[in-house]
């Protein structure tokens, strides 16, 4: 295991212009894609909320739980029992079980982005994660601001990707592992989108493959957001940002619980056109399509 560390900034020493938290923040952005955040302004209480109705939701029967589920609709909204998704090129699925829940559409939003379901058991939850949507779609549009101007662009550039955006909140549990042969809880991958936001992180499990092929453990303190560049964004930057290697591993001499965790992927609307930002003659492609592929890539399509 490496002794390399993910860096936590202020978020708000950053926004002032910092010059030391800017500069480590460029190093872990070229480096390994992956630093977390503190002094950000997402509620506690509201996190709190949204685990709370998560394992609500979580707790009930399986059969429940399954006339919620998504299989076979892209798994964009709903519930997605284990068993289902599987990292790229991987053969055994990740054990793993997640609702999907993005923003609160209107006709005026992409006909490719769904509804949200609700859950007439947990009726609190819907609230909740609507607030959550919200809070998190901020900050990572403040965040896509702060990479923008460290690739030299306006602070504003990713704005109009993400407004009326396909983003969604992803809350995940893993169920204590079954068997120490296969301690991996989510098998080492990257993500699609532009960025992600991820609460929850201090759970422990969570490790991104170095540049030298060694994990790093990502151990950040509590209430701090953990952030990673994704798919679409190491494409649009022709891999100047990195879309690097994660995975959620048991620790071999910890006892293996239950695990919860809630990612925010912002995405952008499925009309953006992905092509490098800093080529002209790249043609590009859809986000939708870019999506879809890589759906298909991990079975969720």
């Amino acid at each position: 295991m490496s002794i390399q560390v993910i860096p936590e900034l202020s978020f708000k020493e950053i926004e002032k212009g910092d010059s030391f938290s800017i500069n480590l923040l460029s190093e872990a952005l070229s480096d390994h894609g992956f630093f977390s955040i503190t002094q950000h302004g997402l509620s506690k209480d509201l996190v709190d909320s949204c685990y709370k109705s998560s394992k609500a939701f979580f707790d009930l029967d399986y059969k429940i739980k399954n006339t919620y589920s998504s299989v076979g609709s892209k798994g964009a909204r709903g519930y997605t029992p284990k068993g289902i998704e599987t990292a790229v090129g991987e053969k055994v699925a990740d054990q793993k079980e997640f609702w999907h829940h993005g923003p609160l559409i209107d006709e005026t939003y992409d006909k490719n982005i769904p509804k949200n379901l609700s859950i007439s058991q947990v009726p609190e939850f819907n609230k909740h994660f609507d607030e959550l949507y919200i809070e998190l779609h901020n900050i990572g549009s403040r965040v896509l601001s702060v990479i923008a101007l460290s690739l030299g662009l306006d602070q504003n550039y990713f704005n109009s990707w993400i407004e009326k955006g396909n983003s969604l909140l992803r809350s995940i549990h893993y169920p204590p592992v079954e068997t120490k042969s296969n301690p991996h809880r989510a098998r080492a991958h990257e993500d699609i989108n532009l960025i992600t936001l991820l609460i929850g992180a201090e759970e422990g499990g969570l490790e991104v493959l170095s540049k030298d092929g060694s994990w790093i453990k990502v151990e950040p303190s509590t209430d701090a957001i953990v952030c990673n560049i994704g798919d679409m964004m190491q494409l649009v930057t022709d891999k100047q940002l990195k879309s690097t290697t994660h995975r959620v591993i048991q620790d071999e001499v910890v006892e293996s619980k239950p695990r919860y965790s809630i990612p925010f992927f912002l995405h952008p609307a499925p009309s953006i056109n992905l092509k490098s930002i800093f080529r002209d003659n790249d043609e590009g492609i859809l986000a939708n399509d870019f999506l879809n592929q890589r759906l298909k890539e991990i079975k969720l399509y």
